[in-house]
């Protein structure tokens, strides 16, 4: 695939790479691991109509890492620059060198070991440039906004819509044989629009982002979804403190999957500071619940072949019924806990949530029928989750629903519980699914929460 939108290609970024860790041996160092980038991309947004920025960004970098010392007695030193000129290469790797010199000895430092290494990268069909005019993004801005505020004359403001279109490519290399590199793409078209007059006003967003700009939905439809949405939060009403049922919107939900996943990464879990310490094979979800990671989806937002250190990702059951299966390691946590790396240094990659008991007919009506009485929950405030104890509270507000129908706006709430009774007590996942980054998910139900009234 053509990488003419860059000033460098993938041949020259490798030969780049293997001139840093040649300077890497040459000065002494006893491992090196090196990643070279390059992208550029387009930012506009338009608010009531007209042009509010116009962004457009062209960067380059080279980051090197220098290890000094054998495994269990590891000094390490870290450099970067953005100028690619050999002269800049050799100080680069010097300033790394002598940073590690002085750095005391880490016994969990250092590359990954060989046998994890992805020797020969997949293409995963990442990589969809988008050659959009400054013109032609802005008029897909406006017509996103505009579509906004056609909806309803209650829509009366806007915090603005956006288009935002990014391509890059990058190489990553060490001293132990790894070299991978691929160019990717990721595109957003996005709105806020704001309802109401005076102390009633309410503002709410939608947005569409994919790495093929012709995968985005149309700018008219996530203008009127976002208004629909904004103009259904007016006349929002407190409630009292109860405790009840609460359905968490599929965007939302997928944080719930995300505090999980933070929860079971390597630096909580060898730093003692998370509620779900020692729970591999235990379990922690409802016996109904299935989380899978599958890095290898072509064309999805969170693929890759290797993570950030050039370790082969691999699809995984994480969560089996319930239970645990695996955590999310890099190769420096997974030493510090004697384990070995799952390929996920930098994160998770394409996470979906599931339950058994989840059917095709279960769309958003369905889970509010599924909820019965309760709250409907579509935004949330604050950080409010406390991992080493896993106590969530959090500001929040959407919809009272009875028998299953919404029956009016609520606001000024917050809802509180603890992550272990929470994910225990998930009674349903919606077929209403929807990937937000690099997680999938549909609106998850959970049995009983606390509603403070404000």
């Amino acid at each position: 695939m053509s990488n003419s939108v860059f000033t460098q290609t993938q041949d020259q970024l490798r030969e780049i790479a293997q001139d840093v860790l040649r300077f890497a041996r040459e000065i002494g160092a006893s491992d090196a691991g090196v990643e070279i980038s390059e992208g550029n991309g387009l930012a506009v947004t338009v608010r009531k109509g007209s042009i509010e920025t116009i962004e457009q960004n062209k960067d380059k970098g080279i980051g090197v890492t220098v290890y000094l010392g054998e495994q269990g007695h590891v000094r390490r030193g870290n450099a970067s620059t953005s100028d690619f000129s050999r002269r800049s290469l050799k100080d680069t790797v010097e300033a790394a060198y002598n940073i590690a010199r002085f750095t005391a000895e880490d016994d969990c430092a250092g590359l990954p070991d060989a046998d994890t290494l992805e020797m020969s990268p997949r293409d995963l069909d990442l990589f969809y440039p988008w050659t959009i005019s400054t013109e032609e993004a802005v008029e897909i801005a406006k017509r996103c906004e505009g579509a906004a505020f056609a909806v309803d004359k209650r829509i009366t403001n806007s915090e603005g819509a956006s288009v935002y279109a990014q391509q890059s490519h990058f190489v990553m290399a060490n001293s132990r044989g790894f070299m991978g590199g691929y160019p990717f793409s990721r595109h957003t078209v996005s709105v806020a629009p704001i309802a109401g007059r005076g102390g009633n006003m309410q503002r709410d967003d939608w947005y569409s982002s994919s790495r093929d700009p012709g995968k985005l939905a149309k700018p008219e439809d996530i203008g009127r979804y976002a208004a629909e949405r904004a103009l259904a939060r007016l006349q929002a009403r407190k409630l009292d403190t109860r405790k009840c049922p609460v359905l968490f919107e599929a965007p939302l939900a997928a944080g719930l999957l995300g505090a999980f996943v933070q929860a079971v990464s390597g630096g909580a879990l060898y730093r003692k500071s998370t509620f779900l310490l020692d729970s591999l094979g235990k379990p922690v979800f409802a016996p109904h619940i299935q989380v899978v990671e599958d890095p290898h989806l072509p064309g999805a937002v969170g693929s890759s072949p290797f993570d950030e250190e050039g370790v082969k990702t691999v699809q995984r059951e994480v969560v089996k019924d319930g239970v645990v299966q695996g955590y999310f390691l890099s190769s420096y946590s997974a030493r510090k806990l004697g384990m070995r790396t799952t390929g996920n240094a930098g994160g998770s990659h394409n996470l979906r949530i599931t339950s058994d008991l989840t059917r095709p007919e279960d769309d958003f009506r369905a889970m509010l029928r599924k909820l019965g009485t309760g709250l409907l929950v579509t935004d949330l405030m604050g950080q409010g989750v406390n991992y080493v104890t896993g106590d969530y509270s959090r500001g929040a507000s959407g919809f009272w629903v009875e028998n299953g129908e919404i029956q009016y706006p609520v606001e000024e709430i917050t809802i509180a519980g603890n992550m272990k009774d929470m994910f225990m007590q998930i009674a349903g996942i919606g077929a209403d699914t929807l990937i937000r980054g690099t997680k999938e998910t549909g609106s998850i139900l959970i049995e009983s929460m606390t509603v403070a009234g404000g």
